[in-house]
């Protein structure tokens, strides 16, 4: 198995990243396997969506409406609304898994791997990427 870790400054708003040309960059060269991408982090997700036309700040939307950022939430510290980042790896989990064919990544067209922080209060991300060639 090959490891690498990703560094990324997310800033004060909620976002999406796209991971997909950095994951791509990691497998090139390689065989057939599996890349795990995992965000350890108790506040943030992965999500495999098309981005660039709308579907990520789609995404966000939906998230607003199903997490808003009020005072319901029991775990507190942090800026207003905190704890819905805290609830959102239940729905928008901490990995991906995707397939990978000759040193590329097995994605649809449209697909592309992204981070997904809610989390205003933590600027810095980690992203683990595992490439299991077999």
């Amino acid at each position: 198995m090959r490891t690498t870790h990703l560094q990324l400054r997310t800033g004060g708003e909620q976002v999406v990243v796209d991971l997909t040309r950095e994951c791509a960059d990691f497998v090139r060269g390689g065989g057939d396997g599996l890349l795990h991408v995992f965000v350890p982090h108790a506040t943030a997700g992965l999500a495999i969506l098309e981005t660039g036309a709308g579907s990520d700040d789609d995404l966000l939307s939906a998230l607003d409406e199903l997490l808003p950022a009020d005072d319901r939430w029991r775990h507190r510290h942090g800026t207003r609304g905190h704890g819905r980042s805290h609830v959102m790896p239940a729905l928008v989990p901490p990995y991906a898994t995707v397939p990978v064919d000759a040193g590329r990544l097995a994605l649809g067209t449209w697909q592309s791997i992204c981070l997904v922080d809610l989390n205003v209060d933590n600027h810095e991300r980690t992203v683990r990427l595992d490439l299991l060639e077999g």
